[in-house]
């Protein structure tokens, strides 16, 4: 999913639109992804190494017997350093393969946990809020609006003015109308939208002044 110019064009009007009618400053960010969560395909291959002596050990004797017999010839009794050896080989083997298939992102992805995902990417969301709106305007209005393609996933970060106004549930109907549009392929039209929702949101609480500057730019923000 790619931003078009007329994609860009229909967000930039519509943050434009939110911060005439309220003193909020509202800042749109898209990511490709907050994580390459290599670490999870790490833990993964990890994981599949330590099941390998588990899987020995129920392994029915008959099953071991066949192994023992295909490594080393019918009526052998391996050794210990035989049985060391063999299993060193399983372990390094079985945490070599998974890791290599988890090398592929796609599936890496899919088999990260949901909450690991949702914990990344409002780490991610937060970490850019303090880079782009916290402290930056006057009365700390600022509103980050975050959305992370590769997870689906959205958050609304606003500061201290705001959320001392506003519960965080509030955000759910602009939340809820971005994440619909983005799993059927419209990120655009799904950030022009969500931002309508938090502009409906500003409005009472923020009401706009006589001296409203535009203090953070209007532009989506691709990362």
């Amino acid at each position: 999913m790619q931003l078009s110019q007329a994609d860009r064009a229909l967000i930039a009007a519509a943050v434009a639109k939110t911060e005439r009618e309220s003193d909020g400053e509202i800042v749109a960010v898209l990511a490709r992804r907050s994580d390459a969560y290599h670490d999870v395909g790490l833990h993964y291959a990890v994981l599949a190494m330590l099941l390998v002596p588990v899987w020995w050990a129920v392994a029915p004797q008959s099953t071991v017997d066949w192994f023992a017999n295909l490594l080393l010839g019918w009526n052998a009794e391996p050794t210990r350093w035989q049985v060391m050896l063999y299993m060193f080989a399983k372990l390094a083997g079985t945490f070599l393969v998974v890791r290599f298939l988890l090398a592929w992102r796609p599936l890496r992805m899919a088999l990260t946990p949901g909450r690991t995902k949702s914990r990344r990417v409002h780490r991610r969301a937060v970490e850019t809020f303090r880079a782009s709106c916290e402290l930056k305007t006057r009365g700390r209005t600022g509103v980050l609006l975050y959305l992370s393609l590769d997870e689906k996933r959205a958050e609304i970060v606003a500061d201290k003015a705001i959320n001392d106004l506003v519960e965080p549930e509030v955000w759910g109907e602009a939340m809820e109308v971005l994440i619909d549009e983005v799993k059927a392929g419209r990120p655009g039209p799904g950030l022009a939208l969500a931002i309508e929702r938090i502009g409906a949101v500003l409005a009472p609480i923020l009401p706009p002044t006589l001296d409203n500057p535009d203090e953070l730019p209007n532009r989506v923000i691709a990362l």
